[in-house]
């Protein structure tokens, strides 16, 4: 387990100190090789891949990356078999990229994964001081660009 090294003052402790901490423990909990090479920015851009299909335009401003970028994800995780691209019904010249079987596997055993991480979290500081905890990193991380 990481966690942020007494030795770094406290005033240096700033958030993302804590948060880049938080990332590396959540980052070891999934070692590329039980994960077919996939890292969390490629489990991130399936997770966003809804069931009615994106276009990588859409998908890449969901995912906060250039479209190019996206691009090039998705290209790999539908050379992996996690995605597909396909022919809109709507609009032929747009093509929307899908979970495969795969993907939609993949979406669960993350999830499951990411649980287990966090019933640690959660054993560690107590039941009701981590639902406050989560509360509230999902209001910040939720926040309207606007607020």
């Amino acid at each position: 387990m990481v966690s942020v090294k007494s030795e770094i003052p406290a005033a240096e402790r700033h958030v993302a100190v804590l948060v880049g901490g938080l990332m590396l423990e959540v980052r070891e909990g999934f070692p590329p090789d039980e994960w077919e090479g996939l890292r969390q920015s490629h489990f991130r851009v399936i997770a966003s891949v809804p069931v009615e299909g994106v276009s990588v335009t859409e998908l890449a401003d969901r995912v906060r990356m250039t479209k190019q970028g996206c691009g090039q994800f998705v290209d790999q995780l539908v050379s992996s078999g996690h995605l597909t691209r396909e022919p809109s019904l709507e609009d032929g010249r747009v093509r929307l990229v899908r979970r495969t079987g795969l993907g939609e596997q993949n979406v669960r055993d993350v999830t499951r994964r990411m649980e287990e991480i966090e019933d640690r979290w959660r054993d560690l500081v107590g039941v009701r001081r981590y639902a406050t905890f989560r509360r509230v990193l999902e209001e910040i991380a939720t926040r309207s660009d606007d607020a």
